[in-house]
């Protein structure tokens, strides 16, 4: 959520002239500002406007396949090493209030009993999914009872990246011999993973589902990386990419999910369209070696939002929770006391948890951003948004 919401987000992603791609860090912190979005006010149709995690996959895969110019062993490593210490300090937070809040592992069914505690080991290394307790507490509490679950869910993302970064080495060396196959073959197998066709229980069936369905946009990061994409006319790969997406959407109607037509309940639907947008996207990509004009007045939170991807992405969430109690303290205040100032503020919920989120998520770089910078080697820096 730089490289997507990835540890990668501390390497400079060079431009042609040797600087940034500003085009590329432009796509990041939009699709961080869209997943911020998506989570709190839960509209499906942001995830047809613009599939944010899809193109985080493939800015990610993108920088991977540059840096595996280097001995594999090494990149990897790399990799982990700045993904893991930010997940520790995020564990480290929010493992003791669940634990104050009531969790007990040991008794938690779901887990597993005594037998499942190692499965916290996924706290400091994110093989799985991190555990967590669907609810905790009451909903007459400070927080929902679903709290736990909005903090820790997306940390899906750092297994699916976790998963994508060791078979990258044997990825790449697969697409370098049969780039289509392997271009192509996450998407055969979302088809069988991700419809019901074959069921593969648990976990793992997580995990290869979100492996499916993101490959495709893994492997285009390849094919951008290796100059596959330039390759191909344009016209063409924007007309096959719209028959793709097509499919995509035609497949989603007439296999809603729990929310309609959420993407993210429908992973053939997610996997076809988020691979046809990120083909657009990274055919018409300029380049820019600094922002148009236009976009120049963004050019500090654009890179503040790159340097800070990771610690943006694994807070946002328990950060947007945490706005439900301060939004109620302004039921208190005298002059919400009536009938009509409270109504006004309840149909305006959602737009003042938007825009306290973003104070919160300030204080969480503050507190918590440097570790990025720690983890890649570097002097710790309190807000990186390129102001000298």
């Amino acid at each position: 959520m730089t490289q997507a919401l990835a540890p990668e987000t501390t390497s400079d992603p060079r431009g042609p002239a040797g600087g940034r791609d500003r085009y590329l860090d432009l796509l990041r912190a939009l699709a961080l500002v869209r997943v911020v979005a998506y989570h709190l006010f839960g509209w499906g149709w942001l995830t047809v406007l613009f599939p944010s995690m899809g193109v985080m996959f493939a800015l990610a895969g993108s920088l991977m396949a540059r840096s595996l110019q280097r001995p594999a062993v090494s990149v990897v490593k790399g990799r982990l090493r700045r993904l893991l210490p930010p997940l520790w300090a995020f564990a480290a937070v929010l493992l003791p209030l669940m634990l104050i809040g009531g969790w007990n592992p040991v008794k938690d069914p779901d887990l597993g009993g005594a037998l499942g505690l190692p499965k916290l080991l996924e706290y400091v290394v994110p093989v799985g999914a991190p555990p967590y307790p669907a609810h905790l507490g009451s909903d007459t509490g400070l927080l929902d009872a679903t709290w736990p679950d909005d903090a820790a869910g997306p940390l899906w993302y750092l297994r699916a990246y976790l998963w994508f970064v060791v078979a990258s080495p044997l990825l790449l060396r697969a697409f370098r011999r049969a780039p289509w196959p392997t271009l192509l073959a996450p998407l055969a197998l979302t088809a069988v993973v991700g419809t019901g066709l074959v069921t593969i229980p648990g976990e793992t069936g997580n995990a290869v589902t979100d492996f499916a369905v993101y490959g495709g946009c893994w492997v285009l990061g390849f094919a951008h990386q290796e100059g596959m994409l330039r390759r191909i006319p344009r016209y063409m790969a924007v007309s096959c990419s719209s028959l793709v997406m097509a499919f995509g959407l035609w497949w989603a109607s007439g296999h809603p999910g729990p929310e309609g037509l959420d993407l993210n309940d429908i992973p053939l639907a997610q996997a076809t369209w988020s691979f046809g947008v990120v083909v657009i996207l990274l055919q018409y990509s300029p380049s820019w070696s600094e922002l148009p004009p236009r976009l120049r007045r963004w050019d500090r939170p654009i890179t503040l939002a790159n340097n800070r991807a990771v610690t943006i992405y694994l807070w946002h969430n328990a950060l947007i929770a945490a706005t439900v109690p301060l939004v109620d303290l302004a039921y208190d205040l005298p002059f919400t006391q009536s009938d009509g100032a409270s109504s006004v503020l309840d149909s305006t919920y959602g737009l003042w948890m938007f825009l306290l989120v973003w104070p919160l998520i300030a204080l969480a770089v503050l507190a918590f951003g440097w570790i990025e910078d720690v983890a890649a080697g570097r002097g710790p820096r309190l807000w990186p948004n390129g102001r000298r």
